[in-house]
């Protein structure tokens, strides 16, 4: 299994893109895997053939290095990898496509002889035990198999693995027969205790198994939020004018803009007058970033992500429109690339259309800051114009943001300085077209 992203520790097998005894060549996609965020290909970069498939599709968690496939130059060397297993290749032993079939047809045979010597010290136990049980005596089973089996009440004692080495995976526990499913039953009547970690008939729960991205979103906004001293600051944009431009803009060009382009755009105009605010800490330096590249959180199915409107600085409004949408896509159908998420300068979580008038946000860390932003709504506010005599009072359309900033980088009174240039932009947004 490779490590597709910097991050990734396992992965899910997808798809193979190819069959055993399937001949490749460089640059072609072997396999789709889904990392801790996207699914990404995995392309080969030699020729070769498939002698053999050691992981099947479907295959969850699989740690970075584990063998998935053996692969040969020659046609020729296929056939001496029919009955390959991984666990030989790490004893260091060479295949014996021979003495498999005979290792295989003795273990039915010492089966029945060893059940009734086992069975006063393990009442409960089933009578056959198909799963090979390490030397502690668990079963091998991948994490995901694990929770499955609690949730049905299987017992993983009584699958066959057809994971690498026989190990239970997912699927394995999915297919189960009934019988698996009635040995827990029977076992947890004889002792409850034992199966207190099942999910059984009547519980009004159900656990969920975590995606990559869902697990390793987690851990970072833990360590984002325990460790960069966050701060607030929230300020109130006047949205008349950018309303009415918006509206005019979305008449005269094929592109539809929203709201939220014109947002990045602002940001980073802002981030180029107030660069401090276009940083990242580390331990021996702040690293200050001359291109705007605004990460842009989007909720997926399988978690958070956040592509990246690369040079944002330097884009039109369409320029930004087509991006987001195009990224935003990418990202809810899984095809989107590493290098197209990971890294940024800035972030922008944007709420509003959800009816969300003010919130705050996590540093997306190493970045320094990340912009809340909430929905539009009309306020009657003091007239400050020069009919304030007979009209004392208007209404205004009113947005409200608010910027999360790591005080080891950003000091109050520039997040401030920042915030009244992303509200001069917004404010005056004709600006922004040029």
């Amino acid at each position: 299994m490779p490590a597709l992203s910097p991050t990734m520790t396992s992965g899910n097998l997808a798809t193979w893109k190819f069959k055993e005894g399937d001949s490749f060549s460089a640059g072609d996609v072997l396999a789709e895997v889904e990392t801790d965020k996207a699914t990404v290909d995995y392309e080969t970069v030699d020729d070769g053939f498939i002698a053999k498939i050691l992981v099947q599709e479907g295959a969850q968690d699989i740690a970075i290095n584990t063998p998935i496939a053996v692969i040969v130059e020659e046609a020729a060397d296929i056939a001496a990898f029919k009955d390959f297993v991984p666990d030989a290749a790490a004893g260091g032993e060479a295949p014996a496509p021979a003495a498999a079939p005979a290792a295989a047809a003795a273990a039915p045979a010492a089966a029945p002889a060893a059940s009734p010597a086992a069975a006063p010290a393990a009442p409960s136990a089933p009578v056959s035990s198909p799963a090979t049980t390490s030397a502690g005596g668990q079963v091998p089973a991948s994490p995901l198999a694990r929770q499955l089996a609690a949730q049905m009440g299987v017992n993983l004692a009584s699958i066959a693995g057809t994971g690498p080495g026989g190990r239970v995976i997912a699927a394995d526990v999915t297919e189960a027969p009934a019988q698996a499913v009635e040995a827990v039953a029977s076992a947890a009547a004889a002792s409850p205790a034992a199966a207190s970690g099942a999910v059984l008939p009547g519980q009004t729960f159900v656990d969920l198994p975590h995606s990559n991205i869902r697990r390793v979103t987690a851990k970072a906004m833990v360590n984002n939020k325990n460790s960069n001293p966050h701060y607030y600051l929230t300020m109130e944009i006047c949205m008349d004018e950018l309303i009415a431009m918006r509206a005019q803009v979305n008449e005269l060009v094929d592109v539809k803009t929203s709201v939220n382009d014109f947002v990045i755009k602002a940001c980073a105009k802002a981030l180029v007058e107030v660069p401090v605010c276009n940083s990242s800490w580390s331990d021996e330096y702040i690293r200050q970033y001359s291109a705007a590249d605004i990460s842009v959180a989007v909720s997926t199915e399988r978690g958070l992500l956040t592509p990246i409107i690369f040079g944002a600085d330097t884009k039109s409004v369409a320029e930004i429109s087509k991006d987001v949408k195009h990224l935003a896509g990418k990202a809810k159908d899984g095809s989107i690339k590493p290098d197209e998420f990971m890294g940024g300068t800035f972030t922008v979580s944007n709420l509003g259309m959800f009816g969300i008038k003010q919130f705050t946000a996590i540093i997306n860390a190493p970045q320094a800051c990340i912009l809340a932003v909430g929905g539009t709504e009309k306020k009657v506010v003091a007239n400050d114009g020069p009919d304030a005599a007979t009209n004392p009072f208007i209404v205004k359309s009113i947005m409200t943001v608010t910027l999360s900033s790591d005080h080891r980088v950003v000091d109050g009174s520039m997040g401030a300085t920042w915030l009244k240039s992303f509200k001069k932009h917004m404010e005056t947004p004709l600006a922004l077209l040029l």
